[in-house]
């Protein structure tokens, strides 16, 4: 029983490192003082940051809770086994290999030591080159993040969404909402390129189509990203498409433009102009954000136009035919199993990112 012992002991230290290398401690009085700002009545004066606060607190909870229920799981089977017989053995042999699957799992906490990693997530899909298919391609990977969304137990919102004429969508903003959710996802960013016989055209020829993918941390307080209004142009226009009798009534759409960086952000989903300038504001400092990023830049000021994610970075290609592959141009991690992939399971690649960038 004394290798057991062995493994349960490098189990434990691995945890107690992570718990160092995450700030677990300084995370715990986060919460001790979240908890204490959300029991006070008072705070629902204020409804919109109220809930930003219960946000917050729960993605605290979610990023530290595991760890610690590991660690107590880790201590009960050690104290266990020096009390157990041989009989016992097989049942520690699958107790300790499902311990060493979780802690993998949540070792992926230590990549993400990025200023927003541990932030929600904002998605926008573009369609691309392509026609019809470039906008049944941006559908598919619409299906493809809300799926890895599920399976990671987070929340997914789709807040602004343009259907294409015959098929697909031409955009799409996704707000996915749980721990480390850009942190994982930001190995997301970039030119996805798909290649497949069509099922748009007659002759049912290939067809390559692109669409881009831009992963931006949500800003959950305007503080974070500040921005001066004498930057922000603002247009209110007649919202348009789908959305019943009333939607072209009132001009509700409106349409932010950042002059010093040339970034347009259009939001038309909400019928309240108020509630539709709130959620292009919340995108347009989320783009700043990942901008600031992407040029190492100290501050908004020194972002410079037209420097992000563009349609000459491709990540990734999906090809289904004349052969079936996903390849990862970055980090040249590869499956065959497009099927899967399409479904949401993009964590191998993830993975393989961030261990790249490490």
């Amino acid at each position: 029983m004394q290798s057991y012992k062995k493994t349960i002991d490098d189990l434990k230290k691995r945890i107690e490192k992570a718990l160092v290398q995450l700030n677990v401690e300084e995370k715990k009085q986060k919460i001790f003082t979240l908890e204490a700002e959300v029991s006070n009545p008072e705070i629902w004066n204020n409804p919109e940051n109220a809930t930003q606060k219960n946000k917050q607190l729960a993605n605290l909870k979610k990023s530290v809770e595991p760890w610690f229920i590991l660690q107590a799981q880790v201590n009960d089977l050690y104290e266990l086994i020096e009390m157990a017989d041989e009989s016992m053995k097989d049942e520690f042999v699958a107790q300790i290999k499902s311990f060493e699957t979780d802690l993998d799992k949540l070792e992926q906490q230590l990549y993400l030591s990025g200023p927003f990693d541990s932030h929600n997530a904002i998605i926008r899909l573009s369609a691309g080159v392509g026609g019809t298919d470039a906008q049944d391609w941006t559908e598919m990977l619409e299906r493809m993040y809300l799926r890895w969304s599920e399976k990671e137990e987070f929340e997914s919102n789709i807040i602004e969404r343009s259907v294409g004429e015959e098929a697909g969508i031409k955009s799409s903003v996704i707000e996915i909402a749980g721990p480390y959710a850009y942190g994982k996802l930001k190995s997301e960013h970039g030119v996805h390129r798909l290649v497949r016989l069509s099922p748009f055209n007659s002759d049912n020829l290939r067809q390559t189509s692109f669409a881009l993918v831009e992963i931006l941390p949500e800003i959950e307080t305007p503080e974070e990203v500040t921005i001066d209004e004498k930057d922000l142009k603002i247009d209110v226009y007649r919202a348009g498409g789908h959305g019943g009798q009333s939607v072209n009534t009132t001009d509700s759409a409106v349409r932010l433009t950042h002059t010093p960086t040339g970034i347009v952000v259009a939001i038309q989903n909400e019928r309240s102009q108020i509630k539709n300038k709130e959620t292009a504001l919340k995108i347009l400092r989320s783009k700043l954000a990942q901008m600031q990023l992407e040029q190492h830049a100290v501050s908004i000021s020194e972002l410079r136009a037209g420097e992000s994610a563009n349609w000459g970075s491709q990540i990734r290609n999906y090809v289904l035919h004349p052969y079936s592959l996903v390849k990862d141009t970055r980090t040249k991690y590869e499956t065959s199993d497009v099927e899967s992939v399409l479904n949401g399971d993009i964590n191998g690649f993830i993975k393989s990112y961030l261990n790249k960038k490490d």
